[in-house]
C-alpha cells in the first residue's frame, strides 16, 4: 500500500533473512514463490532479503553491449552472466551487497506499478539516512543515488499482478566489477556503497535490520520471520 495510507491495518508478510545464495537458486525460488502465491498455495507475501556470490545479470533491456571490457576477459574472471526477466540493464551483484526479493501480490496490496517502486526506493533512502547517507530518487533513472553515483538500483518484474526481483543496496561490496561494465546501461556515472560514502566499516548485519524495520514502515506490514526451511515445506505442501 501507499506510505501515506497509514490508517489501513497492517497485512502479514512472511520475511526471511537468507545467507548467501547463488543467483541461479535464487530465482528459481522466486519462479516457486510466485506459483504458490498465484495459486494460493501460500496466501501471505514474501520477502527474500539475502546476497549473491559474484554475478553480472543482464535484464529485458539486454545489456552485453554495455560491457567495458571483452568477454574473453570476463570469462577469465570467472564470473558468470546470466539473463533475466527483470527490468533494466546489465549490473553486478555480490558480497557485500543486500538483495532484496518481495513476491507481493500487488492488486491485494492496492499498489500500483509505480507506487511499488518508489516504495522500494523509500526503504533504500530510509536506510541509507539511518547511516547519515543522504540519498535521493533520480525520476529518470530509477534507483537511489548519493550526487552522481548510484547506491541501490531496481530491477522489477510483474507477472499477473504479483511482483518479483526487486532491490540491490551497496553496503561494502567491492565495485571493481562496475568499472567493467556501464552500469545499469549508463555513462558517466558511478556507484558508490555506504561503506564509501562513510569512509568507515559498515556491516551488512546492520544494514539487514535497518532494511527489516524501513519494509514493515514503508510498506505498512507486519513482518512474520521466517526461514527457507520453512518456506520449503510452504512450498511441497
Amino acid at each position: 500500500m501507499k506510505v501515506e495510507d497509514q490508517h489501513l491495518k497492517p497485512r502479514r508478510c512472511l520475511y526471511a533473512d537468507l545467507p548467501p545464495v547463488e543467483y541461479g537458486e535464487a530465482l528459481e525460488l522466486q519462479y516457486r514463490l510466485l506459483a504458490a502465491r498465484k495459486e494460493k498455495r501460500i496466501r501471505t507475501d514474501v520477502v527474500l532479503c539475502l546476497e549473491h556470490p559474484p554475478v553480472f545479470t543482464l535484464g529485458r533491456r539486454g545489456g552485453l553491449e554495455n560491457l567495458v571490457v571483452s568477454e574473453a576477459f570476463l570469462e577469465k574472471s570467472g564470473i558468470p552472466v546470466i539473463r533475466a526477466e527483470r527490468g533494466g540493464n546489465i549490473t553486478f551483484h555480490g558480497p557485500g551487497q543486500l538483495v532484496g526479493y518481495p513476491i507481493i501480490n500487488l492488486r491485494e496490496a492496492r499498489l500500483k506499478v509505480v507506487d511499488y517502486v518508489e516504495n522500494l526506493e523509500e526503504v533504500m533512502i530510509r536506510t541509507a539516512g539511518d547511516f547519515g547517507v543522504h540519498a535521493e530518487r533520480n525520476p529518470v533513472n530509477r534507483g537511489v543515488w548519493v550526487g552522481n553515483s548510484k547506491l541501490g538500483s531496481l530491477g522489477v518484474a510483474v507477472r499477473r499482478g504479483i511482483s518479483f526481483h526487486g532491490f540491490a543496496f551497496n553496503v561494502n561490496l567491492s565495485l571493481e566489477p562496475f568499472g567493467w561494465i556501464n552500469p545499469c546501461g549508463l555513462q558517466g556515472v558511478s556507484v558508490t556503497t555506504v561503506e564509501r560514502e562513510l569512509s568507515r566499516e559498515i556491516s551488512v548485519a546492520e544494514v539487514r535490520r535497518a532494511v527489516r524495520r524501513h519494509f514493515a514502515a514503508v510498506f505498512m506490514v507486519e513482518l512474520e520471520m521466517t526461514g527457507l526451511p520453512e518456506l520449503l515445506l510452504k512450498l511441497d505442501f
